[in-house]
């Protein structure tokens, strides 16, 4: 049999057979379209518990395996062996500790703080029209005229209101509703997942580490091995950076905030924290976002104008000086490039996709250089085989 298949007629029209089931396959997979799809998409539903749990178990891996480096010290012989299952097991209480605290401190001040702001919402219109009166009766030169129709704007900005579909809104979240239990058992198959993610990590680790050995050359799996390590390393101190920056950048506005007085300056100092996670817009939008809601509650001049100042140049020497000192160059993109990953991320994953793109555009601008600086080693010197993978550049 095996001397059949090694066969010279065989190996002569084993080719045209490949192209043959690669044809019917595409057009089937073209006239059943809508089944192929529906099947995709029935067969995500069922992996992406798993896929956030993989998700949630990475991020708690960080603060998991600093806690197992530190029981490891007692050198106690049964620590030693079960090390990481204590460790999972202490993270799992300090998470359960944060989350109440987050319930019982910080969920109740942002809540009093919303409604305390949407109770003054029928005060910004009074608002708005103090400040369009204030340019029309600006003292300026005879050559300038202008006036300003507080009742177009005021009649814009309510018409923009009218078009949010109310009843939109409360049909999704009658539907979010309807979905609670699915939602939940999902968020269950989530936590259980990542637990058993984090205890496991090591043996999967091992195991992917093996198959991919198995199933490619050394040199192949060695490009594998550097990448993904290289991209794991990015991901660790990107996640790590931004942490640190967003608690750094969050407690100054917080307390900047304070100063100036506003009441609602615990709430914007967290979002404004949280938001520091998408790269290069988070924290505009957030610090933006915080000068908006000084300008509405405390005036326009001088305390929103003064914030604006101080709130923008603290930003801005957050993003220029503290961010790239923790990062220590391990993300040297350009800003355009960054924009770019980020509208993309954002198209294509969402939130998620916006926080993980600047990691993969690192690892995939270094393949590129490295791909670059490889092409152009050919052109002085020529090998005899043209085998990029290897390469030593790789």
């Amino acid at each position: 049999m095996n001397k059949f298949f090694k066969s010279r007629m065989m190996q002569s029209i084993f080719p045209y057979f490949i192209l043959a089931l690669m044809v019917i396959v595409v057009f089937r997979v073209t006239a059943e379209f809508r089944f192929f799809t529906d099947t995709v998409g029935r067969f995500w539903s069922i992996i992406s518990p798993f896929l956030t749990g993989a998700v949630i178990a990475y991020i708690l891996n960080l603060p998991c395996s600093a806690i197992q480096r530190l029981i490891k010290r007692t050198k106690q012989p049964f620590v030693m062996r079960y090390s990481r299952g204590i460790s999972v097991l202490l993270l799992a209480i300090i998470t359960v500790f944060i989350i109440t605290l987050i319930l019982n401190i910080l969920i109740p001040a942002v809540t009093n703080s919303s409604r305390q702001f949407m109770a003054e919402m029928g005060n910004y219109e009074a608002t708005i029209r103090s400040w369009i009166n204030s340019l029309n009766e600006m003292d300026l030169p005879e050559a300038i005229t202008y006036h300003i129709n507080e009742d177009a704007i005021i009649a814009a900005i309510l018409g923009w209101v009218a078009t949010i579909d109310a009843g939109g809104i409360m049909d999704g979240i009658v539907a979010g509703f309807g979905g609670l239990a699915l939602a939940l058992f999902h968020t269950f198959l989530a936590i259980v997942s990542s637990i058993y993610l984090l205890v496991e990590k090591d043996r999967l680790k091992a195991f992917a580490v093996k198959l991919i050995s198995a199933v490619t050359t050394k040199t192949t799996n060695a490009t594998i091995l550097k990448y993904s390590r290289k991209l794991d390393h990015n991901f660790h101190q990107y996640i790590y950076t931004q942490t640190i920056d967003g608690l750094i950048l969050g407690t100054i506005m917080t307390i900047t905030l304070y100063l100036f007085g506003s009441d609602y300056f615990l709430v914007l100092g967290l979002i404004l924290g949280i938001l520091n996670y998408i790269p290069y817009f988070g924290s505009i939008v957030g610090t933006a976002l915080a000068v908006l809601v000084v300008a509405f509650t405390q005036g326009l001049w001088p305390t929103a104008v003064i914030a604006a100042i101080v709130m923008f140049a603290i930003q801005q020497f957050d993003g220029n000086f503290i961010q790239p000192k923790l990062m220590g160059g391990t993300f040297s993109l350009s800003p355009l490039l960054v924009i770019i990953s980020v509208t993309v991320g954002m198209h294509y994953g969402g939130v998620l996709g916006m926080l993980v793109a600047i990691p993969i555009v690192a690892v995939l601008k270094d393949i590129l250089d490295s791909y670059i600086a490889y092409r152009e080693e050919l052109k002085i010197n020529p090998p005899i085989e043209d085998d990029f993978m290897n390469r030593d550049v790789w």
